[in-house]
């Protein structure tokens, strides 16, 4: 594990299990308290195999969510993706949260890794992630590089989980989502935000479970946590989000991506609905910020 700290944040990493996050505090003068969810170790997908599901957050590369029909075609390319979850009919996240990450540089407050990766009959990529904490934010930036002969299109996120406590609420403006048919989380229609998903002010979470990608998002977000008083404001160099809301569960995650889920296969495909096409060698970037507000006094 590596830990950064500033005084008033702590993060503390796992660059073997995903380059992801096993813990992010804000440091109260009475304790830590997690403003995500804290890693569960003792989860493993096969003995002596973490569970990088269980991480407090994981990067999403080269896409964001699930890909239907096995892979896409981009141009004259096809592109097959397996599934890579036992509990999942389709490839779902990119590769990179399932990867040990190779640490290059760090020191009290920051932290950079690399990974390099292919996947059969699909993407190959060199991938750089920093993580650094400065006056109580903490800042992720995340970059990929097509390393692959094929021009196609890389998408890039984060997958933190919250707590779900204390009646959390959320302020996450968008002007559209995509529903599904309420049998499985791929899209099938584009619509105005209904008034129980409308996060144009603070809001509490459905109780009933959401799955969803919301777009013509602001690109700031804020979770409360009004019973601690607490604040953490999300600003993120994208437009789209998607929302998991699991019904009975004391966490949702709030993903800030570039893509709503399936974009390869929505209308007017993957770079009309926000992914990046990329030619070998030439690279993306994105930036996540994570502000708290705490009472002061």
């Amino acid at each position: 594990m590596i830990e950064l700290e500033d005084g008033r944040l702590r993060v503390v990493l796992l660059p073997e299990v995903g380059g992801g996050v096993a813990r992010f505090d804000w440091l109260a003068d009475d304790g830590a308290v997690p403003l995500m969810r804290p890693y569960d170790g003792s989860r493993e997908v096969a003995p002596g195999r973490p569970e990088p599901n269980r991480l407090a957050c994981y990067p999403l590369v080269p896409w964001s969510n699930r890909i239907a029909d096995g892979g896409f075609t981009h141009g004259e390319q096809r592109v097959d993706l397996s599934p890579n979850r036992d509990d999942d009919p389709y490839p779902i996240h990119g590769s990179a949260w399932q990867r040990p990450w190779t640490v290059e540089t760090r020191d009290a407050r920051t932290a950079r890794m690399t990974l390099e990766d292919r996947l059969p009959g699909g993407y190959a990529y060199h991938a750089t992630m920093r993580y650094a904490l400065a006056n109580g934010v903490l800042d992720v930036r995340l970059r990929v590089i097509n390393t692959g002969e094929a021009t196609l299109p890389f998408g890039i996120g984060l997958h933190p989980f919250f707590p779900r406590h204390g009646g959390v609420r959320l302020h996450a403006p968008a002007t559209g989502v995509w529903l599904n048919d309420g049998h499985g989380p791929m899209p099938t229609e584009h619509v105005a935000p209904p008034r129980a998903w409308d996060f144009t002010s603070a809001a509490p979470l459905p109780d009933e479970g959401l799955n969803h990608a919301f777009t013509g998002w602001s690109g700031h977000a804020t979770v409360e946590w009004p019973a601690q008083r607490l604040k953490l404001h999300i600003d993120a160099e994208d437009h789209v989000y998607v929302l998991y809301v699991p019904a009975g569960e004391d966490f949702f995650c709030f993903e800030p991506v570039d893509h709503p889920i399936d974009a390869v296969h929505l209308p007017g495909g993957a770079v009309a609905n926000g992914m990046t096409e990329l030619a070998r060698g030439t690279s993306m970037e994105r930036r996540f910020l994570f502000r708290v507000e705490a009472p002061v006094g």
